[in-house]
């Protein structure tokens, strides 16, 4: 077993509490909330009408409250939002980030060395918080969500530490090909679909309404999706987000969040092909990039 655990300072915790939690998300989020419970966390998104991406949401149920795992910088727009649709729903909202924390266990034998089945979105409650193996992919490894006292308490219970920091956490999860919020799907103009989503169990395609739902089944269903996210591999220090990424006069592809040798691309599927057919090299920043479809990604 060879677990690291990494804090996550950039993630924050939302809190939805009251009788009408699970119904009042599942008809705004992508995925099937009422799915979601003490033993299984999942994935979502909230979108615009028009099926633009806004927020990732990591949520995971105790007795008597959701918890939301999402972008600590976006997450006061994800309340606002939150907020100007509850209406009449019996459900507060707080932020629960200023005493709360986000580890991440990752590496062979996470899932195991918390009790839990190596399978994505097993669950267990910790205390206040939960403990559960990420629901976009297992090979992510185990999220610990938790006022920080009982989410140390409980890494010092499996008999592990600190031993690693968000860079190798963020290492781990480039590698691994999957995105990152926002540092990878743009809002108000990314579709899910092209942002491999629907491949990271981020979309029920039969729980009905959600905002944005129209959209998303539409593109689904007539295979429509023309770009999707590559992994990217280079010499050399991180590709700056946003470099076109080049096959001779042709931009085939946009650069997203990256580190020193991998990150991640946006790539256009039909050119892509064929700067490939002509054997073309891909260019971004003047530095050859080598593009691959991640392994779990079925298309």
């Amino acid at each position: 077993m060879s677990v690291d655990i990494a804090p996550l300072p950039e993630r924050g915790i939302l809190g939805l509490a009251g009788p009408d939690r699970s119904t009042f998300l599942q008809t705004l989020v992508s995925n099937d909330v009422l799915s979601a419970g003490p033993g299984r966390a999942i994935f979502a998104t909230l979108l615009t009408p028009q099926g633009k991406f806004l927020h990732e949401l990591l949520i995971a149920a105790t007795g008597d409250r959701l918890l939301v795992d999402t972008e600590i910088s976006r997450l006061p727009d994800l309340q606002r939002r939150l907020t100007l649709y509850r209406l009449r729903a019996k459900v507060d909202l707080a932020d629960l980030s200023a005493d709360w924390a986000v580890f991440a266990a990752f590496g062979q034998g996470a899932a195991a060395a918390f009790g839990l089945e190596p399978a994505a979105g097993a669950a267990r409650v910790l205390g206040q918080g939960s403990l559960f193996v990420d629901p976009r992919l297992d090979r992510l490894g185990v999220r610990i969500i938790a006022p920080r006292a009982e989410a140390e308490t409980a890494i010092a219970a499996a008999g592990l530490a600190v031993t690693a920091d968000f860079e190798a956490w963020d290492r781990w999860r480039l590698a691994l090909g999957v995105p990152d919020g926002s540092r990878d799907i743009q809002p108000d103009k990314s579709f899910l679909l092209e942002s491999n989503i629907d491949e990271l169990n981020g979309i029920s395609f039969t729980k009905g309404c959600y905002v944005g739902q129209e959209l998303t089944a539409r593109t689904k269903h007539r295979g429509t999706v023309r770009k999707r996210l590559f992994t990217v591999r280079y010499d050399g220090p991180a590709v700056d987000p946003g470099t076109p990424v080049m096959a001779g006069d042709r931009e085939v592809g946009t650069m997203r969040s990256g580190r020193a040798g991998i990150g991640l691309a946006s790539m256009r599927l039909d050119e892509l092909d064929q700067a490939r057919a002509a054997g073309l090299p891909l260019l971004a920043g003047g530095r050859e990039v080598h593009a691959e479809q991640p392994d779990w990604v079925r298309l």
